[in-house]
């Protein structure tokens, strides 16, 4: 997870605001899994981050 958020923090640059940041960590949390075949399995793996993605992020994670 941590190669992937440092992956799409160095291909951006730089971000104009902290909720940007936020939004580029969240999508890159989102699309590790985007065909949703093993989604229960990959959600018990990484809650920690859903969790603290589903307090900045309201209402946007079912």
């Amino acid at each position: 997870l941590n190669a992937r958020y440092r992956r799409a923090v160095r291909a951006r640059g730089h971000f104009p605001n902290d909720a940007a940041a936020l939004k580029c960590l969240y999508l890159v949390t989102r699309s590790l899994d985007p065909t949703g075949r093993g989604r229960a399995r990959w959600a018990t793996r990484w809650k920690p981050a859903l969790n603290a993605f589903a307090i900045a992020f309201e209402g946007r994670i079912n």
